[in-house]
């Protein structure tokens, strides 16, 4: 097995030091690439593909696997010569938790060297960048609306003293701002709201089970549309997760396709895996079996 471990240097953190000690110790029988700005983790993992790596782990949370697995999306034939690791050191780590790995370094480094494989979906999504064509995949999840306008106002020093409580905070200040109508656009349906969930797994910011019907390699996109989100709906979804009814209390719109177009007659970000990536319209797609991850 050659390895390579692409990391973030400047994540902050005892749980990110101590990874990073560990790490350190392991570069004698792994090659390991830090990266040095926001995208740069892309530009590493294609290198690592083309260096003949067949295992690319992605230490780091949410935002380093999203680069990664772009990363080999650019590469021709990358998903079929490498496997994606994981080592979860990020804020929340939520497709480390979809796909159930430990969450402390030496049982998911043990993970890793045992080397389970499992085929899933990709999803990806198609959409205008400067006038320009764009494509970009993601591992767990997508959204527009209120979750891409909080990830704006996310204080990101906040968010290294507070951890999750941070995105929390942000939300907190996007309910109070205007919020855009989306129109969900799929084959055989359609739905609008104020907010746009796009999973290809079931968690939504960690352990929060927003897509209860999502399976990983059934070639389908799950869609949850809120139609308003406002404090009276925040209050009904704190009720409805608490007792199993989110979608009913929230009024939700909830669906599943192969392909989902998201518009709106104003300027509206989406976001992948947690961080924003472009703006609407925008059509999201999947590609059946086609990421090939390591799980216990």
């Amino acid at each position: 097995m050659k390895i390579c471990v692409i990391f973030n240097p400047a994540a902050r953190g005892e749980k990110a030091r101590h990874f990073r000690d560990q790490l350190a110790a392991l570069s004698t029988e792994v090659t390991l690439k830090p990266t040095y700005a926001a995208g740069s983790g892309r530009i590493l993992a294609a290198a690592a593909v083309r260096e003949g790596f067949d295992t690319i782990v992605a230490a780091g949370g949410d935002g380093t696997v999203n680069e990664v697995v772009n990363g080999l999306a650019d590469t021709p034939d990358g998903f079929n010569q490498v496997r994606l690791g994981l080592l979860p050191l990020g804020t929340i780590n939520v497709f480390a938790r979809e796909l159930g790995l430990p969450r402390s370094f030496a049982p998911a480094w043990e993970t890793i060297r045992q080397g389970h494989d499992l085929l899933i979906d990709l999803p990806e999504v198609a959409f205008g960048e400067k006038g320009l064509p764009a494509r970009q995949c993601f591992a767990q999840l997508a959204g527009a609306g209120l979750d891409s306008r909080a990830i704006d106002l996310v204080n990101w020093e906040h968010k290294k003293a507070v951890g999750p409580l941070a995105y929390v905070i942000a939300g907190f200040k996007a309910m109070g701002g205007p919020k855009a109508h989306i129109v969900a656009t799929a084959p055989d349906t359609s739905a609008t709201g104020q907010l746009v969930l796009v999973g290809n797994g079931r968690l939504y910011g960690g352990n929060f089970e927003l897509f209860p019907k999502a399976e990983l390699q059934d070639g389908l996109l799950d869609v949850t549309v809120f139609p308003k989100v406002n404090w009276e709906i925040l209050l009904r979804s704190g009720w409805g997760w608490l007792t199993g009814q989110l979608h009913a209390s929230a009024g939700c719109r909830t669906f599943q396709a192969p392909r989902v177009t998201l518009s709106s007659d104003e300027a509206v970000a989406f976001e992948l895996d947690g961080d924003n990536a472009g703006h609407l319209p925008a059509t999201f797609s999947v590609r059946p079996r086609t990421l090939r991850v390591i799980v216990p």
